[in-house]
C-alpha cells in the first residue's frame, strides 16, 4: 500500500480531526502545529497567537483509496474557507485556513481545489497555500480528542456535529464502513 501525507489547517484541530478520522483511505490523523517560528511550541504558546503556527491536521492516506484532491474537497466543504484568521468564535492566525503541500504536485492540486471551491461560496476564499514547514505534534491529550473528552466539551458539541453533518451530506460515499451514522 502506498502512503502519502496531507497537512491542512482549518480552525481548531479538534474539529478538523473529527472530520477526517472516518474517511475511507485515511489511516492516520494527528493534530499539531505548523507554519510558525517558535521551536517545539506548546498548545498555550500557539493559542497566544504569537508563535505564527496554525493548529493543523496531518493526514496519512492511501492515494489508491482516496486522492489528495478528494481530501481537499472535503476540507473546503467542512470548514469556512472565507473567514480570514478565524473559524466561528476562534479568532487569530492560529485558526487560519491553510494548506501545506508536501510536493509540487500537491501544490498544483491545492490551486485547482481552490478554483473548484470558488463557485460554492458567496465570499472570496482566503485559504492560503503555505510552504511545507516543520511539523510539531500536539500534546497527547489533543490526539483523538473528539472521541474522548471532546464529546463532553460544550465547545466541541457545538462545533463538531455540524461539520460532521456536512461531511455525511456531501461525502457519505467517502466514509469508512462502520462510521457513525447519527450525527
Amino acid at each position: 500500500m502506498s502512503h502519502e501525507i496531507a497537512t491542512f489547517a482549518g480552525g481548531c484541530f479538534w474539529c478538523v480531526e473529527a472530520v477526517f478520522q472516518d474517511i475511507a483511505g485515511v489511516d492516520t490523523v494527528k493534530s499539531g502545529y505548523i507554519g510558525g517560528q517558535t521551536v517545539d511550541p506548546s498548545y498555550e504558546q500557539v493559542c497566544s497567537g504569537r508563535t505564527g503556527h496554525a493548529e493543523a491536521l496531518r493526514i496519512g492516506f492511501d492515494p489508491a483509496a482516496i486522492g489528495y484532491g478528494d481530501l481537499l474537497d472535503i476540507f473546503f466543504h467542512t470548514h469556512d474557507p472565507t473567514q480570514l484568521n478565524r473559524q466561528g468564535n476562534d479568532v487569530g492566525t492560529q485558526y487560519r485556513s491553510a494548506i501545506f503541500p508536501h510536493s509540487p504536485e500537491q501544490r498544483e492540486e491545492a490551486e485547482r481545489a481552490i478554483e473548484r471551491a470558488r463557485g460554492d461560496f458567496a465570499a472570496p476564499i482566503v485559504t492560503t497555500i503555505e510552504p511545507d514547514a516543520t511539523w510539531y505534534p500536539a500534546e497527547a491529550y489533543h490526539q483523538g480528542y473528539w472521541n474522548g473528552a471532546g464529546q463532553r466539551s460544550s465547545y466541541c458539541v457545538a462545533m463538531i456535529p455540524p461539520k460532521l453533518a456536512k461531511l455525511r451530506k456531501g461525502f457519505a460515499a467517502r466514509l469508512k464502513d462502520g462510521a457513525p451514522a447519527g450525527w
